[in-house]
């Protein structure tokens, strides 16, 4: 926003909706591909641990892209501004890869009839694995400089509330994304189509940004640059890191709790949607069964994802309706302490779906979860923002992503390793999977990251 005597203006209301619809967007994107990756992958024959091989896009792209777009941003200038640029760049490509994905096989198909010779039968797979790769590295492009966007225009009084709309975004974008196709189907009685889903989310990913783009100025920002200073570029990454860690000792505490929070946050996120067709709703392993026999549990795995849909519907509810609360408890009460007891609530959530798999408890329990997924989305940047040098917001959000990116690898390999191994024999000699274990994994880590966040000094 402008700036008079170098000092922003407060955001109102409607700068700050203006503000998160991008968010909308971008995270509606990222729950469709939470909620039906699995699905997809496991119709073209992905195992459990392969399927956690997979999901290490999210980790490895957030690792690499985001500190490196980030550190780019931040010296960016362009008629557009420092971020805009990323934000809608990485909307467009992610929207023609959502497109890809469910459509894997068929562009498998087509390239078969193309090139005219027999391809592998796990080509299809690899298609859909590289699209995940791209969508992934596309939100992570955009997610980057949205965040750091938050100390470019809003002022520092106001960066829990703009956080805090972030998380809004998250919980109303998600909640647009799972409660759909359940709605049609409860409603009109209308199934509607994985491919169908993930062209709605393009959609949502391209306009949503594209809005927000266009109604929020950034201050146009001159960066000299001297020819000799070139050979410093290929190591500024390093020395951003070393100054981020000088920030300050708690900087380094609220990495250790980030990183604890996003191990017990991905168990949920890449799990949930098996977890409830074959825990749930009782699916055994359709991976390398016969064809008639995936037919017969058709309807069940159609019941179990659109179950798993509408609780991320209600998860993401709960966060959208408890985000500004929380940032207003934050800012009477201190964002450790609220931070905390948020964390609290969810490993509750957590124990009570690994020991009961009714059908109404989970859901309960996945709105209890959604408290604790509220503060994360927020209070985590609001405790680091305030240790941010001007002129680094991008750096640092891009450093600081790497110990959400890190986690996941944990999650994507041990985690999916420990599933594939816990398999017990079911009817027909078929055999399943307890996915719950994973719930027991993330509420154990929630912990920790709720002691770390204890040990955090309020600045």
């Amino acid at each position: 926003m402008e700036e008079k005597n170098n000092v922003m203006k407060k955001f109102t209301t409607a700068q700050f909706l203006n503000f998160c619809l991008g968010f909308f967007g971008l995270q509606f994107a990222w729950q469709m591909r939470i909620i039906l990756s699995g699905p997809v992958t496991e119709s073209l024959g992905a195992s459990p641990f392969l399927y956690g091989l997979i999901w290490l896009a999210g980790p490895f792209t957030g690792m690499v892209v985001q500190p490196l777009v980030g550190a780019m941003s931040d010296k960016t200038v362009s008629p557009f501004g420092r971020r805009r640029p990323y934000l809608l760049s990485g909307a467009i490509i992610a929207a023609i890869a959502l497109w890809v994905f469910p459509n894997s096989a068929g562009v498998a198909n087509f390239l078969h009839n193309f090139i005219g010779i027999n391809l592998p039968a796990w080509t299809a797979l690899l298609i859909a694995a590289i699209m995940i790769w791209i969508i992934d590295a596309c939100i992570n492009i955009a997610q980057g400089p949205y965040r750091a966007l938050i100390p470019d225009v809003v002022p520092v009084e106001q960066h829990s509330i703009a956080n805090s709309y972030l998380s809004l975004a998250i919980g109303l974008g998600s909640v647009v994304a799972a409660a759909t196709a359940p709605a049609l189907k409860w409603i009109f009685d209308y199934q509607m189509s994985i491919p169908a889903q993930f062209i709605m989310a393009a959609l949502a990913f391209t306009l949503g940004m594209l809005w927000t783009c266009i109604t929020i100025k950034e201050q146009p920002v001159k960066i000299e640059k001297k020819l000799d200073e070139n050979k410093e570029d290929s190591v500024s990454f390093w020395q951003s890191l070393k100054e981020f860690f000088a920030l300050s000792p708690e900087v380094s505490k609220i990495c250790l709790m980030q990183f604890f929070t996003w191990i017990g946050t991905m168990c949920l996120m890449i799990f949930f949607t098996q977890y409830a067709v074959h825990t749930v709703f009782g699916v055994p392993d359709l991976t390398t069964v016969d064809g008639f026999s995936a037919k017969l549990y058709e309807n069940a795995s159609l019941n179990g994802t659109n179950f798993s849909s509408v609780c991320f519907a209600i998860f993401n509810l709960i966060c959208f309706l408890v985000a500004i609360p929380i940032g207003v408890l934050s800012v009477r009460f201190g964002n450790k302490q609220v931070h905390i007891i948020s964390l609290i609530t969810m490993i509750l959530a957590y124990l009570g779906m690994a020991y009961t798999h009714n059908l109404y408890a989970v859901a309960v329990l996945m709105g209890v979860a959604g408290i604790g997924w509220a503060s994360i989305c927020a209070l985590p940047f609001a405790m680091l923002s305030q240790y941010i040098k001007p002129g680094t917001e991008g750096s640092v959000m891009g450093i600081f992503n790497i110990f959400i990116a890190g986690p996941q690898v944990f999650v994507c390999t041990l985690v999916a390793w420990f599933i594939s191994k816990c398999e017990f024999p079911v009817e027909n000699n078929m055999v399943n999977y307890h996915w719950e274990y994973t719930f027991i994994i993330g509420a154990i880590s929630l912990a920790l990251a709720a002691f770390v966040a204890s040990r955090v000094k309020s600045k």
